[in-house]
């Protein structure tokens, strides 16, 4: 599949309902969900299982399973999120597995991991239990973290390495009172990680 044609299909997945800020709600776009997910693609990463850690309403969890994945989990603490992941999976036709999970219980192995985990601008340091989940169950981990990670990430993941990065955008929409503009154009950078 083409990534313009996942990235048309997954602009259907509907987003939060009303976002938790603690959890940093943020859904992923569907040009940057294609994006990453295409990349993990054309490696040749989504052929086995796939967890999606930090789901969400499913935007990853199903583009992963449109493109082929073989069995596809995803894991949140949100179980409203989940209600909508399921729905957002049944509206695309896909089977995908959403489990209610706190991101320390994610337990089983899966070839690859996909996420975009929280960056940390509500508390420093939440993306680390997600990177440490996904060293943890996974071979291959693609991830989302703000520009300027690249350090931080490389130290962090100990003996497993960072074969690919990239910087890109992130079209981030208005979410919470906070936020001053319709959309902001974030800067991030996606990981390819092998353990």
């Amino acid at each position: 599949m083409k990534q313009r044609k996942l990235e048309m299909l997954l602009e259907q997945v509907e987003g939060f309902d009303s976002p938790n800020v603690n959890l940093e709600q943020y859904a992923t776009p569907a040009l940057l969900a294609a994006e990453i997910l295409h990349f993990a693609y054309m490696q040749g990463d989504l052929e086995g299982t796939v967890f999606d850690l930090g789901c969400g309403t499913g935007m990853l969890a199903i583009g992963a399973k449109l493109l082929g994945a073989e069995k596809v989990v995803g894991f949140d603490v949100d179980n409203k999120a989940l209600e909508l992941a399921r729905k957002n999976a049944g509206k695309l036709g896909v089977d995908v597995e959403f489990v209610h999970a706190d991101i320390f219980e994610v337990d089983g192995h899966a070839d690859t991991v996909v996420m975009n985990p929280p960056f940390g601008a509500q508390a420093k340091g939440n993306d680390r239990p997600f990177l440490l989940s996904a060293l943890k169950t996974s071979d291959v981990i693609y991830s989302i973290h703000n520009c300027g990670s690249h350090e931080f990430i490389s130290k962090f993941i100990g003996d497993a390495r960072i074969t690919d990065w990239y910087s890109t955008a992130f079209p981030m929409k208005r979410t919470f009172k906070f936020h001053k503009k319709e959309v902001e154009m974030v800067k991030v950078e996606i990981y390819r990680i092998v353990r």
